[in-house]
């Protein structure tokens, strides 16, 4: 292979990766107070256990910040560190009177 075309190979690599990684730092992160289930599972290490006892724990414990997923049943700190940058907190909706 001729040292443009490998030059040429190696730009378009780089600019995949680079495409890659800002697309994954711009996506939407995922309020734990608010998401349903459903949601709750696309993020890895959550099933559909683990998910509805985050669900149920908010309900009495609503989440002020990220870390008090670890006071979710099943939830250890390994398992905390691969979602923190996917979770985000925001205050709970309060209902209309």
């Amino acid at each position: 292979m001729k040292a443009w075309a490998k030059i040429f190979s190696f730009m378009v690599l780089l600019s995949l990766l680079s495409f890659d990684l800002s697309y994954s730092q711009g996506a939407r992160k995922i309020n734990i107070n608010e998401a349903p289930a459903e949601l709750l599972e696309t993020l890895p290490g959550i099933g559909p256990g683990l998910a509805q006892r985050i669900v149920e724990y908010r309900t009495e414990n609503p989440f002020e910040t990220i870390e008090d997923l670890l006071g979710v049943s099943g939830v250890g700190q390994p398992g905390f560190e691969k979602i923190k940058g996917l979770i985000t907190v925001t205050p709970p909706l309060e209902e209309a009177p």
